[in-house]
């Protein structure tokens, strides 16, 4: 019989071809999960889309999703004619069959209900959610689940993706690929090309073994694996991640193998071994878990011998660093193993609080200088590991919360650590009372502890209540507080701050310090009570101009911060905790200059600030922002701590600030402060960035502080052709803090990258400084990525973003994510977030 075109609806048994995504995806199941730009590939696509199909949609479910959920739907068939028998059903001309996201397109397709079998052949076409293929012919059994398709090639839709095999066969889950390829490159622009002889595969278990396969950079094979196993599907499993090459002057030959342990569906671990030819053997771990209530990681490395101590030893005997005791004391002996361990996580206990734990342990003092690659370690000076329990509300916060130091610094001693706080309890809590008025409490509660010093606690309340008045243009907040500072010191430190606070009163009062008078001001328990009152008041005027033809919001916005803190002597309170602010821009606008309640500066103060913006008003767009500002001394601020000055009454050094957009494109900013006492610059900065076409950058930056340091950096990335761009760094010290220190080359790094639609290689080389004895370390990195599958090599890209400020293009804008807030509802298997 024949019919005209017309549609049949038939039983699920009669299934789409099961066409094998699982066989499709294999190959580039490898993939990278690294966003990748496909910028330079062509518009058009391998495999277009065919006529009369659907585009998939993403907000239907993953493609694994999709093809669960189509399990048990029926088949629609689309042709021109219709004929055979009862038995052997004929589709003649234009057959098209649909389920769910799934089509099949053929010439014919002769379908026999007796056994099931079916032959499909002329132009035939597939597409589901995840791929799209073409193919010669299909035939197979849908009783038995045995196919075979002839002459495949393929695109995958999710991702970028294609290629093609001389036949697939499948029986039920397993499944065979023969002479299969596999690139992200156009079909005519073939830069790289994985080919396999035979691929197996087995969707139940999401395994695959590719047999006899080769990575080819155009018609050149550069690696042959005879066997190799690998996942198929989004789940994971136990295997051999790519591995990190690298040669360094410190390191030498760098090779290091993760190999990734699945170990169940909410948690997994890495083992990462390393061999450094110039240093020995080492190895990483990493574990990784989460719950419904929250995540944690484990990390550690061990070594059991560093060559590398030999020569820190071999250095001191030629007396090309000398040995100080403390460099003696934080430096192991050769023959010592070293390690680091490390846990981050935290466990959401409900919607208010939280437990959280940073906890770090290295193996000694040298660890940090010796195992890092950045000059920013050099910086720091200990490691702080912490441990609490924290909550918040509307209108609260409260925790209790133990931390400690370690020493990363081997040329300083323990006795530099900060003090640990085992524990600090501390709340605070405000509320509006009324439209006018606003009170609040600060509390804490710390006991100090130190290997090296004497100890004590502490208990700080700070009270205060204000009134923030405001209009459509103006706002005046007056506001008083009281704080309350008690503490109680051990013997020894009580004994101390006595001989300081008697040295202290005969400066101020003359004689002789006496046992008697020693003996006086000894206090185990010493406190204070202050009265803190402060008065902020800004006005806001703006009016609209135009420059260029281009309309703007012209603000003008003059401040004034007024402080009044009577004296008290605190000569005999301990510093556990507490340091003086950078003086800055914001630092004007406080009401202490020093971070922590071991000293409240005494004050009567008057800071003028003023303000100006230009805002383009079609945007937003701030093309000019300029500030500057100065704090009056009505009288001597006296508080100090150990070994600083008073300040003195008159006038402090002005700071101003100006940020300026020449274009979208350009920003320049500077930062000054002129001390006019002393007649004399205290900090000067200028800053420049451009922004180079969708991702280059280049940016200048020139800083310098009196006595203290004076830098330039300038980093660049920048384009040269569509595929070829260079990179850079050069960051360079013109002056140390002393007169004497030589100037030295902080960190270079040179590079070149090249990229195409489907092939990237970066090779760079760097100089950088290694200790902190000024000793550079030279190091060369290399790193091929072939998009969709991986990259092999160092990671090129972690060195270029930390110093080259805008390699990524979207840091130029990122905001900070809180370290607080964290969502309850939190998946357990949202595998994606926990980048598994």
């Amino acid at each position: 019989m024949n019919s005209p075109r017309a549609r049949y609806r038939v039983h699920p048994a009669l299934r789409l071809l099961p066409l094998p995504l699982s066989i499709a995806l294999c190959l580039p199941a490898l993939a990278d999960d690294k966003p990748e730009s496909w910028a330079l590939c062509p518009i058009n696509e391998p495999i277009p889309a065919f006529a009369g199909t659907a585009e998939p949609d993403p907000e239907n479910g993953t493609p694994m999703e999709q093809r669960e959920a189509r399990a048990e739907q029926a088949t629609t068939i689309d042709g021109d004619h219709m004929g055979g028998n009862r038995d052997n059903l004929e589709y003649q001309g234009n057959v098209a069959l649909r389920r769910g996201d799934q089509f099949l397109g053929a010439d014919n397709l002769a379908f026999n209900q007796e056994d099931n079998t079916y032959v499909a052949d002329g132009n035939v076409r597939y597409q589901d959610s995840g791929i799209r293929l073409i193919a010669e012919s299909a035939r197979g059994n849908q009783d038995q689940d045995n196919h075979q398709i002839d002459n495949v090639r393929y695109q995958l839709v999710s991702r970028r993706g294609n290629g093609g095999a001389d036949r697939i066969e499948m029986n039920g889950p397993e499944g065979n690929m023969y002479h299969s390829t596999y690139s992200t490159c156009d079909p005519d622009d073939r830069w790289w090309e994985l080919r396999a002889r035979r691929i197996e595969v087995n969707t139940d278990t999401g395994w695959g073994v590719a047999r006899a396969s080769t990575i080819r950079l155009g018609n050149v094979p550069i690696m042959f694996v005879p066997w190799v196993k690998f996942p198929i599907d989004d789940r994971r499993h136990t295997g051999l991640l790519y591995p990190a090459i690298g040669l360094s002057g410190r390191n030498g030959f760098d090779y290091e193998q993760p190999i990734y342990l699945n170990l169940a569906p909410n948690y997994d671990a890495t083992l990462s071994p390393r061999y450094m030819s110039e240093r020995g053997t080492s190895l990483g771990a990493e574990f990784r878990y989460m719950y419904r209530g929250g995540r944690g990681i484990i990390e550690g490395n061990y070594m059991p011998s560093d060559d590398l101590l030999q020569e820190h030893w071999n250095d001191f005997a030629d007396g090309s660093n000398p040995p100080t005791p403390n460099k003696l004391a934080n430096t192991p002996d050769p023959g010592d193993s070293r390690g680091m361990l490390r846990y981050s996580g935290y466990h959401n206990l409900d919607e208010h609080w939280q437990a959280r734990a940073n906890l770090t342990w290295l193996s000694d003092p040298r660890y940090t200088e010796d195992f890092g690659n950045s000059i920013a370690g050099l910086a720091t000076t200990s490691t702080t590991s912490t441990i609490g329990l924290y909550g918040n509300g509307l209108g609260w916060t409260a925790g209790i919360m133990a931390d400690t130091w370690q020493l990363t610094d081997y040329t300083t001693s323990e006795l530099s650590l900060p003090y640990n706080r085992l524990p600090r309890l501390y709340a605070n809590w405000d509320r509006p009372f009324g439209p006018w008025l606003k009170a609040g409490v600060y509390a804490e509660a710390v006991n100090f502890q130190h290997n090296e010093r004497d100890d004590g606690s502490r208990i700080d309340i700070k009270p205060y209540i204000s009134m923030p008045l405001q209009g459509a243009s103006w706002f005046v907040t007056p506001t008083l507080a009281w704080r309350q500072t008690s503490y109680r010191l051990d013997p020894e430190l009580a004994d101390q701050r006595a001989l300081i606070s008697a040295n202290r009163y005969v400066a101020e009062n003359g004689g002789s310090v006496t046992p008697e008078l020693v003996a006086r001001l000894r206090d185990e328990s010493p406190s204070r009570n202050m009265p803190i009152g402060s008065l902020d008041a800004g006005l806001f005027f703006d009016r609209e101009t135009k420059f260029g033809g281009t309309s703007y919001l012209h603000t003008l916005e003059p401040r004034l911060f007024y402080l009044n803190v009577p004296y008290r002597d605190q000569s005999a309170i301990p510093v556990f905790d507490t340091r003086a602010f950078t003086y800055s821009w914001g630092q004007m606008f406080r009401d202490n200059r020093y971070t922590s309640a071991d000293r409240q500066a005494d004050a009567n103060q008057l800071t003028l600030a003023l303000s100006t913006r230009f805002l383009r008003e079609s945007d937003g767009f701030e093309r000019l922002s300029a500030s500057i500002g100065q704090i009056t001394y009505f009288e001597d601020s006296r508080v100090t701590l150990d070994g600083e000055s008073p300040i003195e009454k008159g006038k402090s050094a002005w700071v101003a600030d100006a940020n300026w957009a020449p274009s979208d494109r350009w920003t320049i900013g500077a930062a000054y402060q002129y001390d006019p006492k002393y007649h004399r610059e205290d900090l000067a900065s200028v800053r420049a960035r451009y922004l180079v076409g969708s991702d280059g950058v280049v940016n200048l930056s020139y800083r310098r502080r009196y006595e203290q340091f004076e830098q330039g950096d300038f980093s660049f990335l920048y384009p040269i052709t569509p595929s070829w761009s260079v990179v850079g760094r050069y960051y360079y010290s013109f002056s140390g803090k002393t007169p004497d220190d030589d100037n030295k080359l902080l960190e270079g790094i040179a590079g070149v990258q090249w990229d195409s639609c489907c092939l990237a290689v970066r090779a760079l080389v760097r100089r950088y400084v290694r200790n902190r004895e000024g000793e550079m370390n030279n190091s060369f990195q290399v790193e091929f990525v072939l998009k969709g599958l991986g990259s092999a090599g160092q990671n090129t890209e972690r060195t270029l973003r930390r110093g080259i400020l805008g390699y990524y293009r979207d840091d130029l804008y990122l905001v900070p994510p809180s370290n607080t807030t964290v969502d309850p509802d939190d998946d357990i298997y949202d595998v994606p977030d926990m980048n598994l």
